[in-house]
């Protein structure tokens, strides 16, 4: 079924609303990180692969960049869920939302890709906006978990720059990612016991927070603009803190809700103009 812009608008929305469940539901759930990442990604490895039969999706062959694009995808994962369980909900998803500052810092490097000054004014702005997060913090377990939120801001950069440079289908970056998730994770598997609430939780998390809710993204992200594209999945940053701290009582610090602004505000902002410039220059 083709889908019109506003349904595509809406599993977008749906979309955020699902991804921003992840920062309760790990909250939630009494099990380490590997088990909760390994058992999410199981089953959403079971919900899109379902998915892609019925759309007789044909992978691409193996390559490099798909390689890399994998163990990114398979590394920011499991350092969210992991991040996530030592730092507040509100610290992990807000650092891992630097995602495109590192884009731009990887492709220049990387890839000698021009970076403008607009650009580079960003980049400063983020990185005070990320000290803040580590403000009051340098004695506590939430460094550690702020360090790897970082860290999967930065694979989650590399999964993007493997995604737009090669045109790899993001559905088959994110199928073989929880495929490779969830063998790394066989021995936390089984050496971990369930309750109940735990496999619900689970359960929530793999087939809608991680499968359905890319199901809907890949669906929708190509019968939308640009900008509508990248602005509504903001809900997400901005959603998960709130569920956590509805369902959860988690309240993050001054000091972090002011970095979270600073952050959210600056991506934003980028995301806007780099928008306006590629719709000029296709004029």
């Amino acid at each position: 079924m083709k889908l019109n812009r506003n349904r595509a608008l809406l599993y977008l929305v749906l979309t955020s609303i699902l991804w921003s469940m992840g920062g309760l539901f790990i909250k939630l759930i009494d099990c380490n990180s590997f088990t909760i990442a390994g058992a999410r990604s199981g089953i959403a490895f079971l919900v899109i692969s379902l998915y892609t039969r019925k759309k007789s999706f044909k992978p691409s062959k193996p390559s490099k960049m798909l390689v890399i694009g994998v163990i990114s995808y398979a590394l920011l994962v499991i350092l969210f869920v992991t991040s996530t369980k030592l730092t507040t909900s509100a610290n992990a998803i807000m650092l891992q939302f630097t995602a495109p500052i590192w884009v731009a810092l990887l492709s220049h490097f990387i890839l000698n890709v021009k970076t403008s000054l607009n650009d580079w004014i960003i980049i400063i702005i983020v990185f005070l906006g990320i000290l803040l997060f580590f403000m009051g913090q340098l004695n506590s377990g939430n460094l550690l978990g702020n360090l790897l939120a970082v860290l999967s801001g930065i694979c989650m950069a590399m999964m993007i720059i493997s995604m737009k440079y090669i045109k790899v289908e993001p559905i088959q970056i994110t199928l073989f990612g929880n495929l490779l998730i969830f063998i790394l994770s066989i021995p936390f598997l089984f050496q971990t016991h369930f309750s109940l609430r735990d496999l619900l939780y689970l359960i929530i998390l793999g087939v809608f927070q991680l499968g359905i809710s890319y199901i809907l993204y890949t669906s929708a992200i190509k019968h939308v603009s640009a900008l509508e594209g990248i602005l509504i999945p903001i809900l997400e940053p901005i959603l998960n803190p709130i569920w956590v701290l509805i369902f959860a009582g988690e309240r993050p610090g001054v000091y972090s809700l002011l970095g979270g602004i600073i952050v959210l505000t600056a991506i934003t902002f980028r995301t806007i103009h780099l928008s306006r410039v590629s719709i000029s220059e296709s004029m």
